[in-house]
């Protein structure tokens, strides 16, 4: 027992790190997720990094405070990275609606409460469960254990370089581009549609093409992503692949490798 109270300092150090990673991941930190649960898994999960890390012992003096602070910021840092690429799926469809003309009928995200687009929410769900069918998951709680070993407990960040401030910019402009590509072949064809719709109008003036073009985009936007479905999931496969390299380097920049 008097051991166990020795390593208690470190063990609250593990567990706000991984408190504070489940508080801001995709997935983990959604309201569906009862609060009890979210502390019961990451105290569970402490438990076995805990027991997994090499013991040292934490001295509570006045820097364990910072120390728990430091551990803070690198829990929500991993998660909100984590969070942001995983944003480029309903920024893609944010895009998409925008073409189709649905930007103006958000609704309501009920996992995170804030205003996302209709078909961002729909591929964002769909790329969530092939997140889950692919174990990336657990993908995700390894490179939560892989950060103890590039910055322990006892380790400050290098951060004065700012190499890890240029990293999270250069993800942040990598986002964006996932989620243009993988928005512009349905973008592309929508505008195609536009266009033969503005010929319509010229060569049949009778025709009420504003009645008629909403329809007609509306029903080319479904087909065109019935057929472009599986290419769009592929590129959300790769875009876990961008999360979980970039986990790491992120890490290894704090490191200071």
């Amino acid at each position: 027992m008097e051991q166990l109270w020795t390593y208690f300092p470190a063990f609250l150090l593990v567990f706000v790190r991984t408190a504070s990673f489940f508080a801001a991941l995709p997935l983990f930190s959604y309201r569906a997720v009862p609060t009890a649960y979210k502390i019961g898994l990451a105290f569970f999960f402490s438990w076995l990094v805990f027991w997994a890390l090499p013991k040292s012992p934490v001295a509570l003096d006045g820097v364990y405070v910072l120390l728990v602070l430091k551990e803070a910021l690198i829990g929500l840092g991993l998660g909100l990275l984590a969070a942001i690429i995983m944003a480029a799926v309903q920024i893609a469809g944010g895009l998409i609606d925008f073409q189709i003309g649905f930007a103006i009928a958000n609704v309501i995200d009920p996992q995170t409460g804030a205003q996302s687009p209709l078909l961002g929410q729909y591929l964002h769900s769909l790329a969530l469960l092939l997140l889950l069918s692919l174990d990336g998951h657990h993908l995700l709680l390894d490179g939560l254990f892989s950060s103890y070993h590039w910055l322990p407990l006892d380790q400050w960040p290098h951060v004065a370089d700012g190499r890890a401030a240029d990293y999270m910019v250069r993800l942040f402009a990598a986002m964006f581009a996932a989620a243009l590509q993988m928005a512009a072949p349905l973008v592309g064809s929508l505008f195609l549609v536009d266009v033969a719709l503005g010929l319509v109008a010229r060569a049949v003036p009778q025709m009420n093409i504003f009645a008629v073009g909403f329809s007609v985009k509306t029903a080319a936007a479904f087909l065109l992503l019935t057929a472009a479905i599986g290419t769009m999931l592929l590129s959300a496969r790769g875009l876990f692949q961008l999360m979980f390299s970039s986990l790491r380097g992120f890490m290894q920049l704090l490191g200071g490798s």
